[in-house]
């Protein structure tokens, strides 16, 4: 028996974006990784892009902007994860550097240090080196600067 793939119209499928973009912030990748899930056709996705662009759905400026927000505020994560993550989502270099305005240097450092204070206070490994490595690995997964990390750790683990 054949599986029958839903198509969508040219109008179903806008809609359909309107509605996935309002709901939250999206990159331009995703909004095209989706229209393709939709079997849609290139010319189409391109149509439904400029459309969404047109109607301020999709902003990639915005979109890195609320991505840097979250992710350092919920997340915790440093600068370089977060580039990284952007990479990944094809966000140019301008949008990445306009987004790290959002953050100010002060609270940068005070997220940092609140974050390694709490994990250093809560690992029970009783072994001073290894209770370093681990803090250290976790501040570098989270992508703090290294220069930070190691500052930091020196200074917990004396």
């Amino acid at each position: 028996m054949q599986q029958l793939k839903k198509t969508y119209t040219l109008q179903e499928a806008i809609k359909k974006l309107e509605h996935y973009c309002a709901y939250q912030e999206r990159c331009h990748k995703e909004v095209r990784q989706k229209l393709v899930t939709m079997h849609m056709i290139p010319e189409a996705i391109d149509t439904v892009i400029v459309h969404l662009l047109q109607h301020n759905f999709l902003n990639e400026e915005r979109f890195a902007k609320t991505f840097v927000r979250g992710k350092f505020r919920i997340k915790k994560w440093g600068r370089r994860r977060l580039t990284l993550e952007l990479k990944k989502k094809d966000i140019s270099k301008a949008n990445i550097n306009e987004a790290f305005r959002e953050i100010n240097d002060a609270e940068y450092i005070e997220v940092f240090n609140d974050l390694a204070e709490k994990k250093a206070n809560s690992m029970t490994e009783p072994n001073k080196l290894k209770k370093k490595k681990k803090l250290v690995d976790f501040l570098l997964y989270r992508g703090w600067e290294s220069h930070l990390v190691y500052d930091k750790a020196n200074e917990l683990f004396k």
